[in-house]
């Protein structure tokens, strides 16, 4: 039997194909596969048969001097090992198509990928074609790579603003999530994540509502609303499902939540801010709100790293550590299922 691919054991084949006309080699061609299976079961995101607990972070793939294209090949591959460094098993790009040399690395290294594109903003019917042609090419383009275990078509409504109740971007929606099981049949599809969504296979749900450090009656909300299904839009911006459509026992992740800044950094922004003496302590307590719970299966930590204005990344702009590696680790492994 052969080994499946998984972030703790990448298991990958290689493969050589060569024409030959004749004993003379004409063309020769290296590729490599993965083997793994993704489907959800009981409220669970299943990897190999065996649920798993998403342990994510927001990635938005910028850097300083490059904007979003990495200055070289090694710097794809240090966002990786310095993520799972920290204990964490994936990414869920932001806004981005990733280069496939990320993809590669996230093959090699293990390393899930949630896949996303660019939003538009204001919704029409040119504007939904070329999403939608898009998305096809980049379905076409990844569908190999085994560390992609979900598309995700739309984000926080963005380019469908009045989906809650209109009738043509509910149907745009839906198409995006029908046309990419169509193509692809091997991972999971997000309608929109983040709130308001249509048919989909993950309940994404965005929510910063964790509480000042000082606010000891909105931490226990935001702690008690993570449990119940029926409690959440008490702690989302927006109502969770499009008018017309409800939770059909999805399995449930927190695919935003945090995004601290450290008060130190005075003209940066984050969803609260506290000093870099504390980071941990507060990154602990919001993590250990998330882990209480048995309804959410995993989440997605805002972010990887500082991107302009906001500061609220585990690692600078320059994609360098601001906190121990260990300590964050330390955390985060406190749940493995």
């Amino acid at each position: 039997m052969g080994a499946y691919w998984s972030p703790e054991n990448p298991n990958l084949y290689e493969v050589t194909m060569a024409l030959k006309n004749g004993t003379e080699m004409t063309d020769r061609v290296e590729s490599y596969f993965g083997m793994r299976k993704v489907r959800i079961e009981g409220g669970r995101i299943y990897l190999n048969n065996q649920p798993y607990y998403q342990k994510l972070l927001l990635d938005q793939g910028y850097w300083e001097e490059s904007l979003i294209t990495a200055p070289s090949d090694e710097d794809y591959k240090n966002d990786i090992l310095m993520s799972k460094a920290m204990g964490f098993n994936g990414c869920r790009k932001h806004e981005k198509v990733e280069d496939p040399r990320f993809l590669y690395w996230a093959d090699h290294l293990g390393f899930l990928v949630w896949e996303a594109m660019a939003s538009f903003w204001v919704y029409t019917p040119e504007g939904a074609c070329a999403f939608m042609r898009e998305w096809m090419d980049v379905i076409r383009r990844d569908y190999n790579h085994p560390s992609i275990i979900v598309w995700g078509m739309l984000n926080e409504s963005w380019g469908v603003p009045g989906i809650y109740e209109n009738q043509e971007q509910q149907s745009f929606s839906k198409s995006l999530y029908y046309m990419a099981r169509s193509l692809d049949s091997t991972r999971l599809v997000i309608s929109n994540d983040g709130w308001e969504m249509t048919d989909t296979d993950i309940c994404a749900v965005h929510s910063y509502q964790h509480g000042r450090e000082d606010d000891q009656k909105q931490q226990e909300l935001y702690k008690n609303c993570l449990k119940e299904i029926d409690e959440l839009p008490k702690i989302v911006e927006k109502r969770l499902f499009a008018k017309g459509h409800s939770y059909q026992k999805q399995p449930v992740v927190l695919t935003e939540f945090g995004g601290i800044a450290v008060s130190e950094d005075e003209s940066g922004w984050g969803y609260t801010a506290i000093g870099r003496s504390e980071f941990l302590k507060e990154y602990s307590r919001i993590l250990d709100a998330v882990y209480d719970s048995d309804l959410i299966c995993g989440y997605c930590y805002t972010q990887l790293t500082d991107v302009e204005q906001e500061t609220n990344g585990l690692l600078t702009s320059t994609h360098q550590y601001k906190f121990d590696p260990e300590k964050i680790k330390e955390i985060n492994d406190r749940r493995n299922r």
